[in-house]
């Protein structure tokens, strides 16, 4: 009786390290930045320029802005998702100019050179501060897409829950992290350990531009089901666009960006 008893409180000693160690190094798991600055000269498409983002508690931020094809196109608020840097992202910019859309790609801090640390409140303090750049640059809300990859998702749903705009495209959409981190680890408490929860299912219902989903079947880090999920709580004007052969990383590749540029022409 005794050795069970000993290799039950090995057991649970072990699992106590466990989550201990998931709970300080959480942060690490949800955000991976590629802290080195993107080179601009790579790119090698005319009239991008590197700007500056100044968020409310201090930050400069690096973004690189492409203006509109015409002088009352849209423009793209561009947040990217947890990995890398907008360096990854420059190939996107190509497709959207065919569209006639411009872009601010805006970078994160702690991300591509830039100060601070990610978290939650700060990614989102980020966001707004994109937002504010382009309404000083002149564009009303109802000349932005909002478009979220990802972890950037639950940032684009809290900005169109505070402003509306033109549309609001979701790429790769999760319902929350508490919900992703359950599936990654179903043995632990997530929902106490969460400190960053991006819980756009509680309030995506509130958004009121039209929303675009666009999902992978073959995506293995955040379900397709998520993303029917966020689609089927929306408000409407909404549609689902579904990729059955592309998963996480590859929806460009199959399409997403005129998918959008359908979207939008038809919404707006």
């Amino acid at each position: 009786m005794s050795g069970v008893l000993n290799a039950a409180g090995a057991l649970l000693v072990l699992y106590i390290l466990v989550v201990t160690m998931l709970f300080l190094c959480q942060r690490r798991m949800v955000f991976l930045p590629d802290k080195t600055k993107p080179d601009l000269t790579r790119i090698g498409i005319p009239g991008v320029r590197p700007i500056t983002v100044k968020t409310n508690d201090g930050l400069e931020l690096l973004a690189w802005y492409m203006p509109p094809v015409r002088d009352d196109g849209h423009v793209v608020l561009y947040l990217h998702g947890n990995a890398g840097n907008i360096g990854d992202r420059a190939y996107r910019l190509e497709p959207y100019q065919r569209l006639g859309w411009g872009v601010l790609l805006l970078e994160y801090r702690g991300y591509g050179g830039n100060p601070g640390h990610p978290t939650e409140k700060g990614l989102l303090m980020d966001a707004r501060a994109g937002m504010a750049a382009l309404i000083e640059m002149g564009f009303p809300p109802g000349r932005i897409l909002l478009w979220g990859e990802s972890l950037g998702t639950g940032l684009v749903v809290r900005l169109a829950v505070e402003q509306s705009v033109a549309a609001v495209l979701l790429e790769a959409p999760y319902t929350s992290i508490t919900d992703v981190a359950r599936l990654r680890f179903p043995f632990a408490p997530v929902g106490w350990l969460l400190l960053d929860r991006f819980d756009s299912l509680r309030i995506v219902a509130k958004v009121r531009s039209p929303v675009l989903v666009m999902h992978g079947t073959r995506d293995r880090i955040v379900p397709v089901t998520m993303g029917r999920t966020i689609h089927a709580a929306a408000a409407l004007p909404k549609e689902l666009w579904i990729a059955p052969d592309a998963g996480h990383i590859d929806l460009v590749e199959a399409g997403a960006i005129e998918a959008a540029g359908n979207f939008v022409r038809r919404a707006v």
